[in-house]
């Protein structure tokens, strides 16, 4: 696999064009951990797979770790421990959109040069740093969507996250019935 160069316009024009997606999805992403029942965040749908509250908190500690990572050409692997003062799904959907609002203003003010440095993935493979904003999306993504299974066992109702879901077209058709 051949490793991607681009000029540092070309990688600001990368930034700048990702961005909107990186704001929806955030809001979406907050949305599914939001949804988690404020007493069910020890639920887990199998002995092996981390409690709903773990894979939320490594969804945003992981995607705080990729964003500041890329202004600074280095990822910090230390782990991201929640505080003991973050006992439930609204205490990380808060610290989710402050983390992400610190990053978000420190991505949009970055010039292109910083965003065409190689940044290394833990010996496994480089990419320019605007390169890692995809990967932070895929991350988040594919864990989102592992969380987003974890709902409905818990009683919980699954958000809309591209296009109505289940449970917020029932509301819909609900309130459509009532109109008519």
């Amino acid at each position: 696999m051949s490793t991607p160069q681009f000029t540092p316009d070309q990688a600001k024009l990368i930034l700048v064009a990702a961005l909107p997606t990186l704001k929806s999805e955030h809001q979406t992403t907050r949305r599914v951990i939001e949804a988690i029942p404020l007493d069910k965040g020890d639920y887990r749908p199998d002995p092996v797979s981390k409690t709903a509250l773990e894979l939320a908190w490594h969804i945003v500690a992981a995607e705080k770790r990729f964003l500041s990572g890329i202004p600074v050409g280095a990822f910090d692997f230390s782990p991201i421990h929640r505080p003991e003062s973050i006992t439930n799904s609204a205490g990380i959907a808060a610290w989710f959109d402050e983390s992400f609002a610190a990053n978000l203003q420190k991505l949009e003010g970055l010039s292109g040069e910083p965003l065409v440095r190689m940044i290394d993935f833990r010996g496994m493979f480089q990419l320019p740093a605007v390169g890692f904003i995809q990967l932070a999306l895929n991350h988040t993504i594919h864990h989102r969507g592992q969380l987003s299974v974890y709902l409905r066992p818990m009683g919980a109702k699954v958000p809309s996250i591209y296009g109505e879901s289940y449970d917020a077209t029932q509301v819909r058709l609900a309130k459509e019935s009532k109109a008519s």
